[in-house]
This record gives structure tokens, C-alpha cells and sequence, in this order.
């Protein structure tokens, strides 16, 4: 089947996860600065983070099926699986704001932020298993040692995040501004590949 409804389908989904997070925002009671201060205070900077995370992917998700031409029940499961974790975004961005970036919350959220990585990471399997070894994303991936590096810093700051000191749990959230900082480019690889052979009919 064509990618259209596929597409489509993620598109509304990731449109509905960024709403649902904004709307967790507490508007403030009064009208200075201070108030807008006191009502959102840090989940402005935790809507903002997730926000780029889940621009990170409608970006990076655009750039992946410009080179696939036809999906398989595989495929499409493997998309689903990828915005179930990418749904929990709301969820886990709202608990880690509502109690002040404790320590648990912290690692809920990065433990999300892995899950959706290697949803990511299997989708892209699936799809290159599909289209073969030789097919333009096989190429445009190549080893992805970018996303092997994003992975490595997901676990590593779940690990930082282990001990209770306040310290660590900073520690941990810096490794996820990272990854983000890390991504926010969309993937050159693909655009490369499309202008040097063209997208798949």
C-alpha cells in the first residue's frame, strides 16, 4: 500500500501529542511576567524540550518515507509502536514538571525518550528489511552511528539519574538537552541521497 494514510495518520498523531502538552500549561491569574512565572514556571522549559523532541521526529519521520514508496504490515506496525512512546510524551513531560524534575520522573521520562529511540531504530529496520539491503534509506543510514551515539546518551543519562542526589538528576536531564541539541538539524543523509538519485517512484 502507498505511504499516503500512513503518513497522514502520523501526522494527526503527533499534531494531537504536541496539543495535549501545551495544553497541560497553566495559564497565570494575573497579567505581568511574574505571574506567567509563578503559574507555568519550569513547564514552559519542559514543554519546550518535548516539543523539540517530537518536532525532532514529524521532521525526521517526513525525511525517512520520502525514500519509501509502499508500506507492509510490518511497517505499519512498527509506525504505531513508534507513536505509542512518542504518546506517552504528555504524560511523562507533565509528571516530571508537576513535581519539580524529581528523581523518578526524571527517569521516566528519559526511560521514554530510549523507548522511543528504539521504536525509531526498529521502524527504520523493518522498512529497510522490506525495500532490501541496497534500497536509498539502507544507503542514506548507513552504520547511523548518530543514532547509536543517541542511544548510548539516553542510557547513560537514565544511569545519572540512578542516585538520589539532586546533582545527578541535572546531570541526567543535560544528556537529553544534548540528544536534542544533537538532532534538531533534520537528516542530511536523506537529503543527500534524494538530490544525488532522486526520491523511489
Amino acid at each position: 500500500m502507498p505511504t499516503s494514510r500512513l503518513e497522514a495518520f502520523s501526522d494527526g498523531v503527533l499534531a494531537i501529542i504536541i496539543t495535549v502538552m501545551v495544553l497541560e500549561l497553566k495559564a497565570p491569574e494575573g497579567s505581568s511576567f511574574g505571574a506567567l512565572l509563578h503559574a507555568a514556571g519550569t513547564g514552559l522549559l519542559s514543554y519546550l524540550l518535548s516539543f523539540i523532541y517530537v518536532g525532532i521526529y514529524w521532521n525526521n519521520h517526513h525525511h525517512m518515507f520520502q525514500l519509501v514508496n509502499r508500506v507492509s504490515g510490518g511497517v505499519l506496525w512498527g509506525n504505531l509502536s513508534l507513536l505509542f512512546f512518542l504518546s506517552l510524551f504528555p504524560y511523562t513531560t507533565a509528571w516530571m514538571d508537576d513535581t519539580g524534575y524529581a528523581r523518578v520522573p526524571v527517569l521516566a521520562y528519559g526511560t521514554n525518550l530510549l523507548l522511543a529511540a528504539i521504536a525509531w531504530f526498529i521502524l527504520q529496520a523493518v522498512i529497510i528489511r522490506h525495500q532490501g539491503s541496497g534500497s536509498p534509506l539502507a544507503k542514506a543510514v548507513g552504520r547511523d552511528n548518530k543514532g547509536r551515539l543517541s542511544l548510548v546518551l539516553y542510557v547513560a543519562g537514565i544511569c545519572c539519574g540512578l542516585p538520589g542526589e539532586r546533582f545527578w538528576t541535572w546531570l541526567a536531564l543535560g544528556c537529553y538537552v544534548v540528544v536534542a541539541l544533537a538532532w534538531i538539524i533534520p537528516d542530511r543523509r536523506i537529503d543527500r541521497i534524494i538530490r544525488d538519485h532522486g526520491a523511489p517512484d
